[in-house]
């Protein structure tokens, strides 16, 4: 275990030996869970490794209102899914792909359990995001971004169009057409994912993308977006995904194979290595030896180790180290250096910092 964990990392690592933790201990612990909204995730931790029921009453308590929280929206995001293949199902042929919360939900991964959600978010062809916002306008959801630059920022340099708003549910979706944004330095094609989706077989009209990447999409978001805030989350998404696809010997190989193609190795690098290091995750030593040719160089890589290991901690005062708060900076100015060039970039930044948009006022949560 490294020396830095927090107590929630512990917790979800090896959930039985809390069991022998004082009450103080516990306290701090919901504390950390809770700011890193996985609380529900760290119950259903505790009922795989079989002592939910020896927990102290306390917790219990606590575990039971995030649990109706959590099942709350899950058939949220079921009835929102229904409204969404019904919006588009005037566009026949076109692949509508789930991603992230709602594709675990309705594919009914074991990752999906305990997973909270702020919006639902889908993948379809490029040139058909017209047609697509079109049918959804007309189903009730609205854009919500209205400054000129945010739609432009959106629509000509990311991989999504600005997040749509139903009028009266207030649910929020995400239209993707790829999964990292046309202005970065990595560039993927979508089409590969598109093709590669796997229908969803008890919903018509839906799909989820393929085991492998599903994994890579996950590593994505977690290592190239920087928002670290919620940076735990995403990786115990990704310590979920791979215990259950790498039960299986076959995946392995084809989940590098895939990385490779996609041209996100070192990305997937990346994730092998802070989910085993962090989580404990049981990665093969052969997957991590077939990325070595992908891997920075030691000097990158030891100030790679330093700034996630601090920045994959709860963003609670009590897991905070030296550099914690300078790690979380520089993994954000990182994902912007990736996401755009210099000439895009630093125009965007100085715009960000001086100009507070009307839009940016208003946290829009989706009930979902």
């Amino acid at each position: 275990m490294n020396p830095r964990a927090s107590l929630l990392v512990q917790a979800l690592a090896r959930p039985a030996d809390c069991l022998a933790w004082p009450l103080h201990q516990w306290e701090l612990l919901m504390q950390q869970a809770r700011r890193a909204n996985l609380m529900a995730r760290l119950e259903v931790a505790f009922e795989r490794a079989g002592v939910h029921a020896q927990l102290p009453v306390g917790p219990r308590k606590h575990f039971d209102s995030i649990r109706r929280v959590a099942d709350s929206q899950v058939r949220a995001v079921r009835w929102e899914a229904r409204q969404i293949a019904a919006a588009l199902q005037d566009m026949p042929g076109m692949p509508v792909v789930m991603l992230k919360g709602a594709a675990y939900v309705l594919a009914e991964l074991p990752v999906a359990q305990g997973r909270l959600f702020s919006d639902v978010d889908i993948l379809v062809p490029r040139e058909r995001v017209p047609g697509v916002e079109s049918s959804l306008m007309a189903a009730g959801w609205q854009n919500s971004h209205h400054d000129a630059y945010d739609q432009r920022y959106y629509r000509e340099w990311m991989h999504e169009i600005p997040p749509m708003q139903h009028a009266l549910r207030e649910t929020v979706i995400d239209v993707h057409h790829n999964i990292l944004p046309l202005s970065g330095r990595i560039r993927l094609d979508a089409g590969l994912l598109l093709a590669a989706a796997q229908p969803l077989a008890a919903w018509p009209g839906l799909s989820r993308l393929g085991d492998a990447d599903l994994v890579l999409h996950s590593a994505c978001h977690l290592f190239l977006d920087g928002e670290f805030d919620k940076g735990l989350r995403d990786l115990v998404d990704l310590d979920a995904l791979l215990r259950h696809f790498g039960g299986h010997a076959e995946f392995w190989p084809s989940l590098q194979q895939r990385a490779r193609e996609l041209g996100v190795g070192r990305v997937l690098f990346y994730a092998l290595r802070y989910t085993a290091l962090i989580l404990q995750t049981p990665v093969p030593q052969q997957a991590h030896q077939a990325l070595q040719d992908l891997a920075p160089n030691a000097l990158v890589l030891r100030l790679m180790d330093a700034v996630f290991i601090r920045a994959l901690q709860p963003d609670h005062p009590s897991c905070e180290s030296a550099g914690t708060g300078a790690a979380r900076r520089w993994l954000y100015l990182r994902a912007h250096w990736m996401r755009m060039p210099l000439h895009l970039l630093l125009p965007h930044l100085i715009r960000k910092t001086f100009k507070r948009d009307p839009d940016d006022e208003v946290v829009v949560q989706a009930k979902t």
